[in-house]
């Protein structure tokens, strides 16, 4: 791959003014699960010839580094199911330092166990894990075929390890409203914290996305039956908005696209496995950097960037009666 220098880049920020500093980058589109309100449950995954190679993914981030990203999440899909995914840790570990402020993953914390020392070892320091039930027959209902001991195994060797772990749960009226506060105070036992995630119309799925929908103010209501919550002044570079709980370190996160819109504030992009960056998450519109990663223009990778971030949308514009976008959040990278 052909790079420019460094000194020669600028900033990323789009045409409303707002600086892209953080991305979420998919290793894979691939998962050991079928989340019902993630996937269809006849998901056909990528030939793995379109993927990007390890080696372009850490140069890529070098890339998006210099260009002024000091965040880099790693997503999927389920990113520890791809071969190779603790190089790729390791190697844009290598950043953080070095304008690159913290290296995150996102994971469902099946394959946690085997690669929670690899995962320290790069630089990561903090982790968020989808549980959207701690009920086994109901955590197998949600996931399709998810192992929720395994998963419960992966998050004990990652609280063992030393990270600091968050819980993503997304809120499904009929599903998991009822075990929204239990989830809370298992929490604030571990010492973790909670993210409430309101259900997005992103991908064509059997469920009704309408029938499960549950405004967070609904979720935060049921914890507030129980704990006192504070107003947190807390950010980690996503949207979430965040409580404190008195005399406790555990936190609660709410992520509500539909309910109390974000956008305004957006700094962030993600960029699938394939190479292609998405602007926004409610939309169909990219950029495909796979070409010019893989060419020979040392400034075509430079010009994608701007071209995707002058084409940036204001906001999304998501509607549960329909999907946003026809990809699924595994294929835009979580």
């Amino acid at each position: 791959m052909a790079c420019g220098s460094p000194s020669d880049h600028s900033k990323l920020v789009d045409q409303f003014g707002r600086r892209i500093s953080y991305v979420r980058l998919s290793l894979t589109d691939r998962c050991d699960m079928r989340c019902r309100y993630c996937m269809s449950d006849d998901m056909v995954f990528l030939p793995r010839a379109e993927i990007l190679s390890l080696e372009e993914i850490i140069a890529l981030a070098g890339e998006l580094v210099a260009r002024g990203v000091t965040r880099i999440r790693l997503t999927g899909g389920e990113p520890l199911s791809r071969r190779g995914a603790t190089d790729v840790a390791r190697g844009i570990g290598k950043l953080l330092g070095h304008e690159l402020e913290e290296l995150t993953l996102t994971t469902n914390g099946t394959f946690l166990a085997e690669h929670a020392e690899a995962l320290w070892d790069s630089g990561i320091r903090r982790i968020n894990i989808s549980l959207d039930s701690r009920d086994p027959e109901r955590f197998r209902h949600i996931t399709r075929q998810g192992d929720l001991v395994r998963v419960l195994d992966g998050i004990a060797a990652a609280k063992a390890r030393g990270f600091a772990i968050k819980i993503n749960m997304v809120a499904m009226k009929g599903f998991n409203d009822d075990e929204i506060a239990s989830m809370f105070d298992w929490c604030i036992e571990q010492g973790f914290d909670l993210s409430l995630i309101e259900t997005m119309p992103v991908g064509s799925i059997s469920e009704d996305r309408t029938n499960h929908f549950l405004p967070l103010s609904e979720a935060q209501a049921r914890i507030a039956e129980r704990h006192s919550l504070i107003p947190s002044t807390h950010r980690t570079g996503g949207p979430a908005r965040y409580w404190s709980v008195p005399g406790h370190a555990t936190r609660l996160g709410l992520i509500s696209p539909l309910t109390q819109n974000f956008c305004a504030s957006c700094n962030r992009v993600r960029i699938s496995a394939t190479g292609k960056l998405y602007m926004c998450l409610g939309h169909e519109s990219h950029v495909d950097l796979r070409a010019a990663l893989r060419g020979d223009d040392p400034d075509a990778l430079d010009r994608m960037l701007d071209q995707a971030l002058g084409s940036k949308p204001e906001r999304h514009e998501f509607d549960l009666s329909r999907p946003a976008t026809t990809r699924h959040m595994n294929a835009t990278g979580g």
